[in-house]
């Protein structure tokens, strides 16, 4: 019974330390995934990946469930058109996934329309168009909903600007206001870069 007891006991220690290795190791990585996940110079538009949300106590930190984050850059147009009191900020998404498939920048429509109307603020009454779009003198081009105004818009500078080699906004202000002397594409790709950097506060 002896040399059993001290057998059991000397397999006891070598098991527990190996346990303890294991369980820092175990909590070192969850530690590095909480970091890369709540910095924000880590954060990026796009495709997110899935992160794991923790909840931390006194014990220890214990995976509570998984969020899987979707493409951040609707919620980055609603949240700039919401800031703006932009009459457009129920339509993000749907200005998102338009421009996703006529192949636009997802920040052009969102840009033109604060350059020609200050995010349809500005806009002829009734009309739903907050991008100046066939506003010629008294001639204005009116549609009966904002995402009428936006598919229209849409395919507009997909067949008439894109399809034709006009991409940049300089490229497209020669054909779109030629008479605004670079003002148009400057306020342009300035309202891009606040989208990018999500910075206009």
């Amino acid at each position: 019974m002896e040399k059993r007891g001290w057998w059991a006991v000397g397999l006891f220690f070598p098991l527990v330390t190996f346990l303890i290795a294991g369980e820092v190791f175990f909590l070192m990585l969850l530690s590095a995934s909480a970091t890369n996940i709540n910095r924000a110079d880590n954060f990026t538009f796009g495709k997110l990946p899935a992160l794991a949300t923790f909840q931390y106590s006194t014990k220890a930190p214990q995976i509570s469930h998984y969020v899987i984050a979707g493409d951040a850059r609707p919620l980055l147009l609603r949240k700039y058109l919401e800031y703006y009191h932009s009459p457009l900020a129920p339509y993000a998404s749907y200005i998102f996934n338009t421009s996703q498939k006529m192949g636009l920048d997802y920040r052009l429509l969102v840009a033109i329309a604060q350059q020609e109307s200050n995010l349809c603020k500005k806009a002829p009454p009734q009309s739903y168009n907050c991008w100046g779009w066939g506003i010629y003198g008294h001639k204005v081009t009116r549609f009966h909903s904002y995402p009428e105004a936006i598919q229209a818009v849409a395919r507009g500078l997909k067949k008439d600007y894109l399809d034709k080699g006009l991409t940049s906004p300089e490229e497209i202000m020669a054909r779109y206001t030629p008479p605004s002397k670079g003002s148009w594409a400057f306020g342009v790709n300035q309202f891009m870069k606040e989208l990018a950097t999500g910075q206009w506060h």
